[in-house]
């Protein structure tokens, strides 16, 4: 294998890109390059390493052996390159890097778990901090972190990633709701019993599809979501229940959209974290997000509902 030089830092861009696109199509719209573009960048690069990374075909993209071994060293090159840009802007007095950042959806409309202000308090004049946002499900989040793809992320965690630190956040209160086509839309609490409920479809988070049925009593679910968006429109509909945090619904709940049920006994707390890998501690720019993101912590909640891991 030749010796790496500067122009090999692009091409590993590229083909770290393609792997996680698993094919040119999305790694093209991705980088903004015509695939002749990206096969020419591809070849250079095995031409370089001395073997072949991947196999590509009409309905094929599979990393080869040596394919793995290249993209799991430069996933660690680009890391350790982040981390040296930090630390010497850091001995200059000044934040500098690529930050990345993780969280559930559906918490834009809460004002404690939005990381709006976050940023706004981070991002400083003078810092040369580029941020890398995704929205994913909890255990996505989880794992992205554990692996080293994301640096912070946020949600309500199982906390079984291993060398994963865990912070807690916020309780976030959750309530199930039903739309208003729904025949439990005007039927007073005190009339839903258990018949009422099991008799009703009831959608799940996927990701905590058992959870979900224990907490609300019913015996199968009758639709499964990822996003909280999804969950809003099967709810909406009129012909589903479930869970919705209560900050995400209580727009529609105002405009006579959504109501919710038994507040009293179907109700919890989903305590949202803070997660990053213990080996980024003392990392300047992870410290200083979280130290902003601590300064924010909102006190315990006062709230009566029975807090659950959720």
């Amino acid at each position: 294998m030749r010796r790496l030089d500067n122009i090999d830092i692009r091409l590993l861009r590229v083909f770290t890109t393609l792997a996680d696109a698993r094919g040119f199509a999305e790694a093209q719209i991705a980088l903004n390059l015509s695939q002749s573009t990206l096969s020419t960048h591809l070849a250079e690069l095995e031409k370089r390493v001395g073997g072949q990374l991947c196999y590509r075909g009409r309905q094929q993209f599979k990393l080869t052996e040596l394919g793995n071994v290249t993209y799991e060293a430069a996933k660690k090159l680009f890391r350790d390159m982040d981390d040296f840009t930090q630390r010497v802007h850091s001995a200059n007095g000044n934040l500098a890097g690529r930050l990345r950042l993780g969280t559930s959806d559906g918490v834009f409309t809460s004002p404690h778990l939005s990381i709006s202000r976050a940023v706004e308090i981070f991002l400083q004049p003078g810092s040369d901090v580029f941020i890398d946002m995704i929205l994913g499900t909890p255990s996505d989040l989880e794992q992205r972190v554990a692996d080293g793809e994301c640096d912070i992320v946020i949600g309500p965690f199982s906390q079984r990633a291993p060398g994963v630190e865990y912070i807690d956040f916020y309780g976030e209160p959750h309530h199930v709701y039903c739309g208003k086509g729904h025949r439990l839309f005007t039927m007073p609490d005190h009339r839903i019993d258990r018949k009422e409920i099991e008799s009703a479809r009831f959608s799940v988070r996927r990701y905590r599809h058992f959870d979900d049925l224990y907490l609300v009593g019913h015996s199968r679910a009758g639709a499964s979501i990822e996003a909280m968006e999804a969950q809003l429109m099967l709810i909406l509909s009129g012909q589903f229940i479930g869970f919705l945090p209560r900050h995400f619904a209580d727009p529609w709940v105002t405009k006579g959209e959504l109501r919710p049920i038994l507040t009293q006994s179907h109700s919890f707390e989903s305590m949202q974290k803070i997660a990053y890998r213990r080996q980024s501690i003392g990392t300047p720019l992870i410290d200083a997000f979280l130290d902003v993101l601590i300064g924010l912590r909102p006190p315990p909640s006062e709230s009566p509902i029975e807090n659950f891991r959720s």
